[in-house]
């Protein structure tokens, strides 16, 4: 009897080992998926940094020869001169 008893705790206890030996690589391969999603966002807010500094830098782009054309035109108003002339001056 004493055997059976020794026998089922020894089975029972590799087959505990066994479970734990899975959720460790369960764990790892979570903790790998999680940083590869991590760097796959970071790649990805990266680009989109990338993407908005360079439609801000058009932007600002855009705006100054808005300014400079407004510029010109109230030059051309106020002395009297077409704005190709106020543009020379």
């Amino acid at each position: 009897m004493r055997k059976i008893i020794l026998v089922a705790a020894a089975v029972a206890g590799l087959s505990l080992a066994a479970c734990s030996e899975n959720t460790e690589d369960a764990a790892g391969e979570t903790a790998d998926s999680a940083m590869a999603d991590a760097e796959t966002n970071m790649d990805a807010a990266g680009e989109v940094v990338d993407e908005t500094a360079t439609d801000a830098a058009v932007a600002t782009d855009e705006a100054a020869a808005d300014v400079d054309a407004a510029g010109t035109e109230v030059e051309a108003d106020v002395q009297a001169e077409t704005t190709t002339e106020a543009a020379a001056d």
